[in-house]
């Protein structure tokens, strides 16, 4: 029995998100009319309204599937989008087929029975399988072993990379760094050398900010990966079923602290590294302070992020290069985690409806439904080009894919885009020429190319626990100190730190850790 809305939801659902579109919900049709389901879905652009009521899926969708689909928007805020979801299951009144916003929403939702068990319809899925469903995806939404939901790619795995300047590289007639004592050299060099030809002490070796995930790549943080890969020690986690642990307890962390201190007392990393935000390490490398950093590929090679370093540098430019290899043959960029978007069905749902929607969410990643969600139709919000792919176009106008009134007929692509597509990542990140001085640039081939680098497997390590505020507190500080010299690094006292560090708490840090990604299939 549905339980009476609360007055949270009515107030929630007026003010903050809900409008269903498409068709009223109709009563129970009749075996020859279209099934009613209803859709709570995650619009890839929140910010210019939800699908119009004219858009033309509706009509395509009840014909060719036999669906009456009526949509429903999730808030932009991720709060927001919790509360919206919790306050409706609150209530029993979960639409049919449910973008859930979180991971800790989908778990406390899943426990409590909302869901329904999805396992056996991975199969009935093969083209979305092919692409979205690998391991890591089904471990995020396993639960006793079973599978309560699809977990689709949200984001791009290795969407990062390390950075030189070739020009520099080439004035100092230096070849490109493949091992760790290489990339000191040029570092040095980039320091020292005054690669940029100004007669001015003022450039460094490498560049970074402090950007730190505890659970998955804790302080120092992301822009030194590629350091501590050559090592063994990139990510915080060792994610092994036989070694499972911190690697900051690794003896070859010490080694890595031993070489970044080498690097600092040099002089070759930008001693602005602690202070920097992300807007200033950004600008800094486009205003040439320092010729090596790991940047993410939209950031460095999109239209508008690219264009400040190429009006300064007009002759100047970039190449993406692997990680060093460390003293015992190790490197890597990096820890490559996977981001997921959770569907679920609701657990009320008739046999009949479950199959339906199984077929539609298939039907919505390839072919006619893949087009219609991404880019919407041929003709109105995109055309396609001379190799067959769909591009938007300033003759549609405003209803072109790419701008304002398009974006609204393509809000379902997160239920369509797989990010793994070479064709999809080009349409996202399209190709160009700069505009001072006249050099192609694509974000996207700089996505394939940083991806082909060696990255450290590493599904699920981005959603285990984080630390107590003790321990965190404790590990960046005594991190910071010890490469700031306030405290002498040594053997001794590092390994005293450790082992306050797990007194502190960091062993049940590691114990919690260690259970999520067991009891997740995380393990290696």
């Amino acid at each position: 029995m549905k339980k009476t809305i609360i007055v949270l939801l009515v107030a929630l659902i007026a003010c903050t998100f809900a409008f269903a579109q498409g068709a009223t919900e109709a009563p129970a049709a009749a075996s020859n009319e279209p099934m009613t389901i209803t859709m709570l879905y995650a619009a890839t652009a929140t910010e210019v309204g939800p699908i119009p009521a004219d858009w033309e899926g509706y009509a395509i969708i009840r014909e060719k599937l036999g669906i009456n689909l009526v949509l429903q928007q999730l808030p932009s805020a991720s709060a927001d989008q919790d509360l919206v979801v919790q306050t409706m299951a609150a209530a029993d009144e979960l639409p049919d087929f449910i973008t859930v916003p979180s991971k800790k929403v989908y778990d406390d939702l899943v426990a409590k029975g909302f869901f329904a068990d999805v396992t056996d319809d991975f199969a009935k899925m093969p083209e979305r399988s092919k692409v979205m469903f690998g391991a890591g995806s089904k471990a995020y939404t396993t639960y006793n072993g079973r599978q309560y939901g699809f977990a689709t790619p949200s984001s791009y795995v290795g969407n990062e990379g390390l950075l030189i300047r070739k020009d520099w590289l080439d004035k100092l007639g230096l070849a490109v760094p493949t091992t760790l004592d290489e990339l000191y050299d040029v570092m040095y060099a980039f320091t020292y050398n005054d690669p940029d030809g100004n007669g001015k002490d003022d450039t460094y070796g490498y560049g970074a900010f402090v950007e730190s995930y505890m659970n998955y790549e804790a302080y120092p943080g992301r822009r030194f990966e590629p350091l501590m890969g050559a090592f063994g020690v990139e990510g915080t986690f060792n994610m092994s079923a036989d070694n499972f642990g911190l690697k900051v307890k690794d003896p070859a962390y010490y080694d890595f602290m031993v070489f970044m201190k080498k690097c600092l007392d040099a002089g070759v990393i930008d001693p602005n590294w602690q202070a920097y935000k992300k807007d200033d390490f950004r600008a800094a490398w486009k205003q040439g302070k320092f010729g090596i950093f790991r940047e993410q590929n939209s950031a460095y090679a999109n239209t508008n992020n690219y264009k400040p370093f190429d009006d300064n540098f007009p002759e100047g430019g970039f190449i993406v290069v692997d990680a060093p290899i460390g003293p015992n043959g190790k490197q890597s960029v990096g820890p490559a985690v996977e981001g997921f978007r959770i569907f679920a069905i609701n657990a009320d749902c008739s046999p009949e409806k479950h199959a339906k929607i199984v077929e539609m969410f298939e039907w919505m990643s390839y072919g006619e439904g893949y087009m219609l969600c991404g880019y919407g139709i041929e003709g109105k919000t995109y055309v396609l080009n001379e190799k067959g792919w769909p591009v938007p176009s300033a003759e549609l106008g405003d209803y072109s894919y790419d701008k304002s009134i398009g974006q609204t007929y393509v809000q379902l692509r997160n239920s369509s885009f797989n990010y793994v597509d070479p064709v999809e990542t080009n349409l996202r990140y399209p190709g160009y020429i700069t505009a001072t001085s006249q050099k192609y640039m694509s974000a996207g081939e700089v996505l394939i190319e940083m991806q082909s680098k060696t990255w450290t497997p590493a599904a699920g390590m981005n959603f285990l626990p984080s630390p107590s505020t003790d321990v965190e507190t404790f590990y960046r500080q005594g991190i910071a100190e010890f490469l700031n010299g306030t405290k002498e690094l040594t053997e001794a006292n590092w390994k005293a730190w450790v082992d306050q560090l797990y007194a502190l708490g960091a062993d049940k840090w590691e114990k919690d850790a260690y259970e999520y990604a067991k009891n997740g299939n995380f393990l290696q």
